[in-house]
């Protein structure tokens, strides 16, 4: 019963065509501040040794990481918006949702090493660069990429086995999970409940790990015998959580709740927080008042 298609068509943002030049405009200007943004955070960490610890560690792969998770969907929909050409082939629509799933699937194990990596600086700091030892710290990256790899291989496996009919329109301007299953004509309870449960583990199991190290974070700040010591530690905290809470808050939103697909409307905006503003927002958010990398600056 499986009906082979050859190319989809994206919808998203379609019904406005007024804003579509200006899509592409932002689109694209926010894509070359994700990279530089990130490129330059890659060579500060690299060039000076100072900043060769494993906290910069994490924050050169999350910058790494996010420079592939962007450029998987912003350049095709900045193309898309400016010439009007919404197909994509069915194997670029599956290596899209593929490798999509893998960034985003790992980025969410980096934010929770990297609460445990801090966790363990402030509220273990004898023990520190013992726990935190550079064999771990690879260790932890790499379980990263395979989590990541699982996910991406169950969710496009389990998607790309319906049935697509009709004229295989996505309502998305890329090839999401919840969007590609929306668009078939096949029954996909068991994909949302496949997502729902692989998705929602994700989620909630490296959510926990953050606000769980997080909690013990402002505990041992709450204790801290300096005024001036405590209100610099919560003014980083702050930053750091606000991006943790804006990536989790809106993958929540697509992935590990019932009937995700069901408002592919709001699908369209929430994507654009995860997929292009927190990637081009991270560099800032976790050098902001970082001393250290004004330093090398």
């Amino acid at each position: 019963n499986h009906t082979k298609a050859t190319e989809f068509i994206l919808t998203g943002f379609k019904s406005y065509p007024g804003l579509q030049v200006l899509l592409s405009v932002l689109f694209s200007a926010m894509y070359v501040v994700i990279v530089v943004g990130n490129a330059c955070m890659i060579l500060i960490i690299r060039m000076d040794s100072k900043l060769h610890t494993p906290m910069y560690f994490f924050l050169e792969n999350l910058s790494i990481l996010d420079i592939c998770y962007s450029s998987v969907i912003t350049p095709k929909a900045a193309l898309t918006f400016l010439l009007g050409r919404r197909s994509i082939s069915y194997n670029g629509c599956a290596s899209q949702m593929f490798f999509f799933s893998l960034f985003g699937t790992t980025e969410a194990f980096f934010l929770a090493m990297m609460a445990y990596d801090r966790f363990t600086a402030i509220c273990n700091p004898l023990l520190y660069q013992i726990i935190m030892n550079k064999r771990l710290c690879i260790f932890m990256v790499v379980g990263s990429y395979l989590s990541g790899c699982i996910n991406c291989t169950i969710q496009t496996g389990f998607t790309f086995n319906l049935s697509f009919c009709g004229p295989k329109e996505i309502n998305h301007f890329f090839c999401d999970v919840p969007a590609v299953m929306h668009a078939s004509c096949s029954d996909t309870l068991v994909n949302e409940i496949v997502m729902l449960a692989v998705c929602g583990s994700i989620i909630v199991g490296t959510a926990l790990v953050v606000f769980i190290s997080y909690g013990y974070i402002i505990i041992s700040i709450v204790r801290m015998p300096s005024a001036e010591s405590r209100r610099k530690a919560f003014s980083t905290c702050s930053s750091h959580m606000l991006a943790v809470s804006l990536f989790f808050g809106t993958v929540f939103f697509m992935y590990a709740q019932p009937r995700a697909t069901s408002s592919p409307d709001k699908s369209n905006t929430i994507s654009i927080l995860y997929t292009i503003v927190i990637p081009m927002l991270n560099p800032f958010i976790y050098t902001l008042r970082n001393q250290e990398v004004k330093g090398s600056l």
